[in-house]
């Protein structure tokens, strides 16, 4: 919140408070205060409140979701609608993961729709499965009564294409997110918001050019849609910016639960001794944490000899040392996706496509920075 925007009413702090909680899990109250912009006594009040109708849990430093019969903690699936939200216009709401990357940008789309006057409907997906991420905005269409749809459809296979015909011809407006593709004989857009990945490898590479670096390596997943993006924007500032290309790390990596993945590593950081490779962009974190693991366990430090930039930032700050990292604005994305999706709502049909493409930003921390 802002200090040119109104308040919000104690019914709509709550509401965003737990939305808030629905994305993350657990909330501290100073978190929470700063988030909402009031003080820690008036959180403590709505925790008061929430807590007796048995909306939240309250635990040592904060809250938590209600814990389900059997111990487990409550998902992150939508409540049913209280009688106001009931009555506004239903947006599905389709991800590939409710535990990492994309509960920010639920929670960017939850709070951006109660300005919006819509509620947010939520099924999570298999990922990259063409046939459950239609199976789900199937259910949202028949069963959900939705009236727009917001979807982060599959990227690779035969049947993707199928999959955004079918999307771009439904009879309610669609935006994708974190996606962008384009339909038919004319490869018309399909609306979309998304992060510009290529600018953000392009961050990276010029902070670690910046620090001294002459060869800044690629260590990209395999899995992830945003590698191509990735791996451009590194490739074109390195190149740009006139760093060693010949014989610099280029690697396409295993997810990091493939059994190949701790073999992998060690061939990562002999690829990078051997061609005097002195800093990593490495996507994504995860990956990223367990490679700077593996060269404490080889006597490599990092940064003095090698630095290492993460992409996504979920956990990047969490790592010995903390990781410096591309942080997509995820809440953002979400935020915008629901204001553009409400705009065609109530514009219709002559509306132009938009597409809408949000920077990230790189955060510096100990990982990539130069002895001085």
């Amino acid at each position: 919140m802002t200090l040119s925007e109104p308040p919000l009413l104690p019914t709509q702090r709550r509401e965003r408070l737990l939305a808030d909680l629905r994305a993350r899990g657990t909330l501290r109250v100073s978190d929470i205060a700063r988030s909402l912009g009031v003080t820690a006594v008036t959180v403590r009040r709505d925790i008061t409140q929430l807590a007796d109708e048995g909306a939240i849990e309250r635990v040592h430093g904060g809250i938590r979701l209600p814990r389900a019969s059997d111990g487990s903690a409550a998902a992150l699936e939508d409540p049913a609608p209280s009688s106001d939200e009931a009555t506004r216009p239903a947006v599905g709401m389709v991800v590939p993961s409710l535990d990492y990357y994309w509960p920010e940008i639920i929670r960017g789309a939850r709070d951006a729709a109660v300005d919006a006057g819509v509620r947010i409907v939520l099924r999570g997906s298999s990922y990259e499965d063409v046939a459950d991420v239609r199976r789900q905005a199937g259910w949202l269409l028949d069963t959900a009564g939705i009236q727009g749809l917001l979807i982060a459809p599959p990227t690779t296979g035969d049947a993707v294409a199928g999959l955004i015909t079918w999307l771009a011809g439904l009879d309610i407006p669609v935006t994708l997110v974190e996606r962008t593709a384009t339909v038919g004989p004319y490869h018309e857009h399909v609306e979309s918001v998304s992060t510009d990945h290529a600018f953000g490898a392009s961050l990276a590479v010029r902070h670690l050019a910046a620090e001294g670096h002459r060869r800044v390596g690629l260590v990209a997943s395999a899995t992830s849609p945003h590698t191509a993006a990735i791996r451009r924007g590194w490739h074109a500032t390195a190149t740009e910016l006139g760093l060693v290309m010949t014989g610099t790390p280029d690697l396409i990596s295993p997810d990091h639960r493939d059994p190949d993945w701790n073999e992998y590593l060690g061939k990562a950081l002999d690829a990078c001794a051997s061609s005097g490779t002195t800093a990593l962009l490495v996507h994504s974190d995860r990956e990223a944490i367990s490679l700077v693991a593996r060269c404490e366990e080889r006597g490599i430090r990092v940064p003095a000899d090698l630095a290492v930039v993460a992409y996504d930032d979920e956990v990047a700050g969490l790592a010995n040392p903390a990781l410096s990292a591309v942080r997509p604005a995820k809440h953002a994305i979400g935020e915008t996706a629901v204001e553009l999706l409400a705009k065609r709502l109530h514009s219709g049909p002559d509306r132009p496509t938009h597409r809408v493409r949000i920077s990230p930003q790189l955060v510096v921390r100990d990982s990539s920075l130069s002895p001085r």
